[in-house]
Order: C-alpha cells, then structure tokens, then sequence
C-alpha cells in the first residue's frame, strides 16, 4: 500500500512514499510556477497572430486570349462575303442601228413626287391630263399594256423628274424585272412633262 501527498513550498514539490517495510524514501523535484517572457514575436506566435494565407484572385487570361484569336481566324477562312446584288442592264450600241419602237406599243412613266407615277401610252400629248398611280400599283399598268401590245415591238420609257428620290427609279428597275419587260430605257423628262406632273 503506497500513500502519498504533495506540498508546494518555495516552489519545490515533496513526495513522500511509504514502502511495504516502513521505509522512507524522499523525493525532491523542482517545479517552476510561473515564467515571464519579454520576447514579443514569441508571445505573438503563441496568442494566435501567425499571418494568414490568402488566395490570389487574379486570373489568367493568356488562354482566353489564344482562343480568341484562333476563333476569329476559323470563321475568317470559313465565311465566304456575300456578293454584292446588281441588276444586269442590256444597254444598246451606240454605233449600232437604233432600235424600232411603235407608238402604239410604248408606255411612258414619268416619276414624280411622293412615290407617284404618271404614264401615258404612245406619244406625248400636252394637253392631255395624265394619270398617276403608286410605285407598286403601277405593275398592274405595265402589265395591262403589255397584253393589248406587239411583243415584238413593246417598250417602256422611264423619265425621272427632279422631285422624284432615287429609291423610286430602283423600284420602277424592279417592276421591269417582275413583269419580265426586256425593252425599256431611261431618258430625260422634257420641261412640257414636268409642268404637267406638278
């Protein structure tokens, strides 16, 4: 049986061991109570204020970059330009023969202001009042006169006026096209016919 029991004293611990035989047998240890440390980055690191890592937020953007570039050259060399639309016109020699035209089979369209047309069929009569008509409607015109007229021999003249905007002699060309006119040609309007569109 052992019994034993501690006492601190100028800061030394006593144990006292009592044996089978009664005999004693002392034991001395130092024990230190308490130690004060001026060293401050020691204290630091013991109280937690080691530094903290952190994750860098930047972003690499070579990659993004490449592939950019390597996108750009595939749709370069892959994309074919779309070709520019014009209309063919057959325009006649100027050395050659002039063209025969009966009067009877030609319809003349002279382009005025707010997208109207005035025609009139065979020649030009200055008295007579002429009727207009929208850029649209008029292929209704060009047709009917197509129908009553020789093929050989059908033929329409177009005469802007200088109120009229480019856009109406694009779509009078179109009309042409629509009603498959093969024979037309652009000539000046004279100052009689302007007089009569105003």
């Amino acid at each position: 049986k052992f019994n034993k029991y501690s006492l601190f004293q100028d800061h030394f611990y006593f144990l006292t061991l009592y044996g089978k035989f009664g005999t004693v047998t002392p034991i001395l240890k130092p024990i230190a109570m308490a130690e004060l440390n001026n060293n401050s980055k020691i204290g630091k690191e013991k109280r937690g204020f080691s530094k903290r890592k952190t994750l860098s937020t930047k972003v690499d953007l070579t990659p993004m970059v490449d592939l950019g570039f390597l996108l750009i050259t595939f749709f370069i060399f892959t994309t074919s330009l779309q070709s520019a639309s014009v209309m063919r016109l057959t325009l006649p020699d100027e050395n050659g023969n002039p063209t025969p035209v009966k009067a009877n089979s030609t319809l003349t369209l002279l382009l005025g202001s707010n997208h109207l047309v005035y025609y009139y069929s065979g020649e030009y009569d200055k008295d007579a009042n002429l009727p207009s008509s929208t850029i649209h409607q008029i292929r209704d015109v060009i047709i009917l006169k197509k129908q009553h007229s020789d093929p050989n021999y059908f033929s329409i003249v177009i005469k802007a006026s200088n109120t009229s905007v480019y856009k109406d002699l694009v779509d009078i060309l179109d009309e042409m096209t629509i009603a498959d006119v093969t024979r037309f040609a652009l000539v000046d309007i004279t100052s009689g016919e302007v007089l009569q569109i105003k």
